[in-house]
């Protein structure tokens, strides 16, 4: 469950290591709808608090986010076309 947060593989893709990925999966889920999976990252939490080994610097790079051509707001040129309205998006390289 960890290596999933910590990379962000999808379940199918889990290293053979930790067994069958639907197996992971449901106990992830079980886990997190009773309550285990909080109680646990609390008491990680307090240890690495109690030891001074908590990081809480947080980095995001934006360089790797990018919107949808439609939520950047390229612009729209419409046409009729037998009482049909029909919308394209501009191309990026005009």
């Amino acid at each position: 469950m960890l290596f999933k947060a910590k990379t962000g593989v999808s379940w199918r893709d889990l290293p053979e290591r930790y067994g069958p990925w639907k197996t992971v999966y449901n106990r992830f889920w079980r886990w997190s709808r009773n309550g285990t999976l909080t109680m646990l990252v609390t008491k990680v939490r307090v240890i690495a608090e109690a030891i001074d080994e908590l990081d809480r610097e947080v980095s995001v790079d934006s360089s790797i986010v990018r919107a949808h051509q439609h939520a950047a707001g390229a612009r729209r040129r419409s046409s009729h076309t037998g009482g049909e309205r029909v919308v394209w998006r501009a191309d990026r390289t005009r």
